[in-house]
């Protein structure tokens, strides 16, 4: 997994007055794992030694506080319900991921995978989808088609990263601005309109009034379990939940089928479960701890960036995935939650040793000597926020260097972790597609000089790339550099249809064109050029197969100057 840091969203939004709305591509269809499908991992996970059996007393009193201050709600509702009448922790079920995978049903989504496990009624559901016909169906089939990716996993990441931004029936409107939609969101510009006119065609609020009481029993499974993942896991770091404005959840839908699509957006963590015979704990325990212990990799980066020699020797390993090869943040943060998931277990000593061989030969190094400081931590009384300085510290670069040099590290397909979905699929990829992905990923954690090196390595060996163009434009403008991001916009516009003598350039794809004139449009409106800036909203919405989005935002970009709506914050798009 790839670490996100909302907290840098504010800063950079204020450095360049809002400009920033990163529609950068995550590259598409690339890996042979599905994007978003939990991958099995190739760890043994340990137990707990008995000298720890104290820690369940703590724990124990950890989670009654927990649930006397009514900050852990563990029960189904709507999706739509704010955070706080459900608390940071909570099962639900969803009507927007409901209708969404109805849609994606109609369409022939996976239309040949086995469903011998779903129960009649899901079978007879699937059935009578895929025989309605109307416009609304027809307009459906035809969008889902021109959308598809290679792999079905990649393809459902997309939806259901759409159906978690999305608001209630019947129109799905998005939650957030515009700039903070998830790039696979933007990549289906046009689906929440389709999906408010099949909703009403197919009459999915009644079909959601026969499911929904059979979806909320099915919750029920849950509740038990995740109370306690969090109670184990907070007790043993020592950790109370805060209402403070995050959260994480567990969506229930049967009709995702037996995948579990992990995503996280800032301080939004959501994992969706479909039709499993057992309930998915490691799963659920594991993204559970990413939505605990994220956080605190993101405070202490400076102190983990000492320890950053070893990632030479990680990204020796074939098995590692492409992510983490130039980001030692992540790495570390991946080998913490494993360490913590191996003393969560209660295994004999030689599986332990067997699942720290496994995480070194897969080039997850770290797990052995941060397991070795957990033991430690018990033994220590503050929590893991106050105690996490000392671990990182206890790490020692030149005896793990050392320790590592005769690692015979194993194939790149016998290795496998799970990840999050906002990271891009790499493996598989081409040279391209993998730096594209990496800039994509810089831009949406607002990672603004990591985004410029990317794209800039793009363009020095593919020049005129239009999605590097566009994200280092992009980039620019997170960076707070106007004249560059100007510039680049520019070119974009000027080459959006390549002559006979423009060279290698590809054709830029008309959402990027459109969403470039809108930036210029409002970089020339905080440079006081009025009527520069009108001729670029014009032009932005005369640009055929443009984002919606964007033709709204040229629209108030014309009926508004861009500084002052921006300043007082009415600004939606």
């Amino acid at each position: 997994m790839r670490i996100l840091d909302s907290r840098n969203a504010d800063r950079y939004s204020l450095k360049v007055h809002g400009l920033q709305n990163p529609a950068v591509s995550d590259g598409g269809a690339r890996s042979s794992t599905p994007q978003g499908q939990l991958r099995s991992r190739s760890l043994a996970i340990p137990n707990i030694p008995r000298n720890l059996l104290g820690y369940f007393r703590v724990a124990l009193r950890f989670a009654m506080v927990c649930f006397l201050l009514g900050l852990v709600t563990l029960r189904a509702t709507a999706q739509g319900t704010t955070a706080g009448s459900v608390g940071p922790v909570s099962v639900q079920v969803s009507q927007q991921i409901f209708a969404t995978m109805c849609a994606l049903d109609a369409a022939g989504f996976d239309a040949a995978a086995d469903t011998a496990s779903d129960g009649p009624a899901l079978v007879a559901l699937r059935q009578n989808l895929l025989q309605l016909h109307g416009p609304a169906s027809e307009a459906l089939r035809q969008f889902y088609r021109e959308h598809a990716l290679a792999g079905s996993g990649e393809t459902l990441a997309r939806y259901i990263a759409f159906a978690l931004v999305a608001g209630p029936p019947p129109d799905f409107q998005y939650q957030v601005k515009t700039e903070q939609l998830p790039p696979e969101v933007l990549q289906i510009q046009g689906f929440r309109e389709i999906l408010a006119s099949f909703y009403q065609e197919a009459h999915l609020d009644r079909t959601w009034a026969q499911f929904q009481p059979a979806y909320e029993k099915v919750s029920e499974r849950y509740t038990p379990p995740l109370r306690r993942i969090v109670a184990t896991s907070n007790g043993y770091l020592r950790e109370i939940l805060k209402p403070n404005g995050r959260t994480f959840i567990v969506y229930l839908d049967p009709l995702v089928g037996t995948r579990n699509i992990l995503r996280n957006s800032g301080d939004q963590y959501s994992i969706v479960i479909g039709l499993t015979p057992d309930v998915p704990e490691d799963e659920i325990r594991h993204a559970y701890l990413h939505f605990i212990l994220d956080p605190l990799t993101l405070q202490y980066r400076k102190d983990i960036q000492t320890k950053s020699a070893l990632l030479n020797v990680a990204a020796r390993a074939p098995g590692l995935p492409v992510e983490y090869h130039d980001d030692f943040l992540s790495l570390v943060d991946e080998c913490l939650i494993q360490a913590v998931e191996l003393r969560l277990r209660n295994l004999p000593s030689d599986k332990i040793e067997a699942a720290l061989q496994s995480a070194d030969k897969s080039g997850f190094i770290l797990v052995r000597p941060i397991l070795q400081q957990l033991q430690k931590f018990e033994a220590a009384g503050p929590s893991i926020s106050y105690y996490f300085p000392d671990l990182i510290k206890g790490v020692d670069v030149a005896a793990e260097q050392k320790r590592t040099q005769n690692i015979t590290f194993s194939a790149a397909a016998s290795v496998a972790v799970p990840e999050l979905a906002n990271t891009a699929p790499t493996q598989g990829a081409s040279e391209l597609d993998v730096w594209l992905a990496e800039g994509d990923r810089a831009i949406a954690s607002q990672n603004a000089s990591a985004a410029v090196a990317s794209f800039e390595k793009v363009l020095a060996k593919y020049p005129n790339q239009p999605r590097a163009t566009y994200g280092l434009a992009i980039a620019s403008i997170l960076s707070g550099n106007a004249d560059r991001a100007e510039q680049l916009f520019t070119s974009l516009v000027s080459n959006q249809t390549p002559g006979p003598d423009s060279g290698a350039a590809p054709p830029v794809d008309p959402v990027m064109v459109g969403w470039s004139y809108v930036y210029l449009g409002r970089i020339h409106d905080l440079e006081d050029d009025r009527g520069t800036a009108l001729s670029d909203y014009r032009a932005a919405l005369g640009v055929k197969g443009a984002a919606e989005a964007a033709r709204v935002a040229a629209q108030h970009g014309l009926d508004t100057p861009y500084a002052s709506h921006s300043r007082s914050g009415d600004d939606k798009q």
